[in-house]
Parts: structure tokens; sequence; C-alpha cells
């Protein structure tokens, strides 16, 4: 048998028996990106070698297809009102305080590893500012915690990662011998973000539209309307990459405009409901999610053997210091410095900034980098394989515990008096990722 049949039997058996006992791991600490990660590690060379890494292919479509389907889907959930009503807290951890993690990422690990040049470092720093708050589920599940709090933490996590792509692909032009360093920078900022940015809207703007006045006349079935979806994401990360813009980009854009079109081009008549049943919500996007949670949860047990496994092989003290920087200076301190003259309590800034996860987008980012086969490369890839792994051990484990202690100070706190933590946000929006391989669904 091929090694390349023997991945995919490994990553099959781990998808089902996952599964099987999901519910039951619901109600503990042990989230499906620890499950998956750990079992990477086990599965790939570095300990049973039953995963196969040598066929590099492969492994980059399936985790550039999940991170593609995950912006689109997190940008078409983020409404107008997520930043208006009650929205001052995402706004201020997105406009200052994603700006203030890269800074910090990038001066403490300058003194930590001297053979990185200025634009590595740079890098390295884009590559774990973003967070991904539903992999401590609780944080933003639990309904002790203010919806405030829960809100803010969910479009954080929805937006951020989408923010830093034109942070990377620049940083990345400017690092000698990669793939974007042949265009330039100019070139990139041309191709990678502006025209990106245009096709992306006109894609995912005239797809949305040509789908709603589909469904006004009743020409287009509920299942085809899930899998249209999928054709407008990976349709709008194609358009992009045939004139070698970027594909992350344009699929981000074409998320927020095609929600826009649905949410703002309404169904002239609504679908009827099922005998006896309510009017149904629109589930067009649930299908693109579902997959996309998928594709997320196979994309971090290859982390694990690809990245992770080797990684734990040359662990040294440099690397595991920054891990930790990373989840605690380089996260805590931005974000205490842009809830500056919020109104927001001590325990709630130290419950946001500890909860900044580093997931998906950092996971597939790493891994696009670390095939650039560029000096520095290979040390990026460990660090970010150990940060990431760390956060999932410590981010997961705690989450059901602080979640609690913070939602018990919120109730006493709010029973003596008037709390900033008490603002109204609107309900639902944001992003809804991983909510079905993790909640306690039936």
């Amino acid at each position: 048998m091929s090694g390349g049949a023997w991945t995919v039997l490994a990553v099959a058996g781990v998808t089902a028996a996952y599964a099987l006992g999901s519910r039951r791991l619901a109600s503990t600490p042990v989230s499906s990106a620890i499950v998956f990660t750990g079992c990477g590690v086990l599965l790939g060379p570095a300990v049973l070698g039953v995963i196969a890494t040598d066929e590099a292919g492969p492994i980059t479509a399936l985790l550039e297809a999940a991170l593609t389907l995950v912006l689109f889907t997190d940008a078409m959930a983020v409404r107008r009102r997520d930043l208006t009503l009650g929205g001052f807290l995402p706004r201020r951890l997105l406009g200052i305080g994603l700006l203030l993690s890269i800074a910090a990422g990038w001066l403490l690990a300058a003194p930590l590893f001297p053979a990185l040049t200025v634009w590595e470092l740079a890098l390295l720093a884009v590559i774990l500012a973003p967070t991904d708050a539903a992999l401590g589920k609780t944080a933003i599940s639990d309904r002790r915690v203010p919806p405030l709090v829960r809100q803010g933490l969910n479009v954080e996590s929805g937006l951020n990662d989408g923010m830093v792509l034109p942070f990377f692909v620049v940083f990345l032009a400017a690092v000698p011998g990669t793939s974007y360093a042949a265009e330039g920078v100019a070139g990139t900022f041309w191709r990678s973000l502006l025209l990106s940015t245009v096709l992306g809207l006109l894609a995912g703007g005239v797809a949305g539209r040509l789908l709603q006045a589909a469904r006004a006349r009743g020409w287009i079935t509920r299942e085809w309307r899930h899998v249209y979806v999928l054709a407008v994401a990976a349709a709008s990360y194609e358009l992009a990459v045939v004139v070698d813009g970027s594909g992350f980009i344009a699929a981000w854009v074409a998320g927020f405009a095609f929600g826009h079109a649905l949410r703002n081009h309404p169904v002239g008549t609504p679908e009827p409901p099922a005998p006896g049943r309510d009017a149904p919500r629109d589930t067009t996007p649930e299908l693109a999610e579902d997959l996309g949670e998928l594709l997320a949860s196979i994309a971090l047990l290859l982390f694990g053997a690809v990245l992770l496994g080797p990684a734990l092989q040359h662990l040294t003290w440099q690397i595991v210091l920054y891990a930790v920087l990373s989840l605690t200076v380089v996260r805590l301190v931005p974000v205490a410095l842009s809830l500056l003259g919020s109104g927001l309590r001590p325990p709630t800034v130290l419950y946001v900034g500890w909860f900044g996860p580093r997931g998906l987008a950092s996971v597939v980012l790493g891994l696009l980098v670390a095939e650039e086969h560029v000096a520095g490369t290979e040390l990026l890839g460990r660090i970010v394989a150990v940060t990431v792994a760390l956060s999932l051990l410590l981010h997961g484990a705690t989450s059901p515990a602080l979640a609690g202690a913070y939602g018990a100070w919120y109730r006493r706190a709010a029973a003596h008096g008037d709390l900033r933590e008490t603002a109204e946000v609107p309900e639902g929006g944001g992003r809804r990722r991983m909510r079905h391989l993790d909640g306690p669904t039936p």
C-alpha cells in the first residue's frame, strides 16, 4: 500500500473515531483541536510514520481549501451592527490591539532569534497575530460570560485572520528567495491587495445577487444553495490566483460582499415553512461551514504530523520562551493598551487578553512559509508549531474553569452596580466555526 493511501486511511480513521465520541468529549477540556493535533504527532514521521509528509502538493491544497472556506464563511457572518451596537470591544481589539500585537511579537523575537532577518521576524509576528477563539470554545459559549465579551471575542477572531493577510503577503515579498519576492513589494501590493480585493468584491457581490434572484423566482433548491456557496468561495479564490494575486484575500473580501448581498437583497417571496413547523432560518452557508470545520480539523492533524512532530525534536529554550511570551505578553499587553479608557474592569481585560488562541490561520500561514524553502523558514515553522501547540493545550484546558470563575465575578459585580460589560450587543453574527464539532449537539 502506498504512503498516500496510508495517510488517507489514518485521516479517515481519526475523523471517524472522534466523531463517535464527539458528544462525550464536548463536556471536557479535550477539544477536537487537541485530539486531531495529538493524533497527527503520533501518526507522523516523528513517532509511527504512518502519515506520509513527502508529498507536499495534496497537503498544501487541503490546507488552502480549509482556510479559504473559513475566511469566506467567517466574513459572510459579519454584520455592520456587530461593529456598531456594542462593537467598541472588537473595534479596539482589531484597530489597535492587532497592530500592537504584531509590533510586540516582532520586537520580542529579535533578541531571541538573531539568525532571522528583519522581514522574517516580521513574518513570524504576523503569522502568530490572528486568534481563533473557537478553539477555547467555552470562553465564548459559556452563558455566564457577558454577551459583550463573548460577542467581542467571536467577532475579533472571525476578522483578524483576514486582516493580517495584507501584512503577510507584503512581508513575504520582502524576504529574498520567496515566491512573492520575484514579483516585488510593489507588484505584490498591486496584485495581492488591490486587484484581489476588487475581484473578491465583484465575485461575492454578483454571486450573492444572482442567488437571491434565483431564490425569488424559485429556480434553485435548498440543497443546491448550499453547494452554490462552495462554488462561489472556490471561484473567488481562483480568480485571484489566475492573475497571480492572493486567493485568500479575494475569498475573504468575497465573503463580505456575498453576505451583504444576501442580507440587503432579500428574497421577494420567502420559502413556505414545512407543515406544522415555524419558518426556517436561512441555512445557505451551513454546508460550507460544516465542510470548513472538517477541513480545519484535518488541517490540524496534518499540522501535528508535518510541522509539530519534527519541531518537538528540535526544541530550544528560545523557542519555548517565545511561545510563552507570544501567548502572554504579546497578547495581554496590547489588549490592555487597546482597552484603556473603555470602562471595562480589570478581570474583563485579563479574560479577553488571555483568550486569544492561535489556530487555523497560524497553522496554514506557517506551513505556507515553511514550503518556501529559504533561509530562516525552517526555524519559523518550528516556532509557529510550538506556539500553536502550547496555545491549543493551555487555552483548551483553562477555558472551562476560567469561564466559570469570570462568570461568577461578573454576576457578583453586576449585582452591586452598573458595569460597562452589561452593554447590549446584537445576537448571533461573528464566527460560528467548530460549533458542531465541539458543541453538545445530539
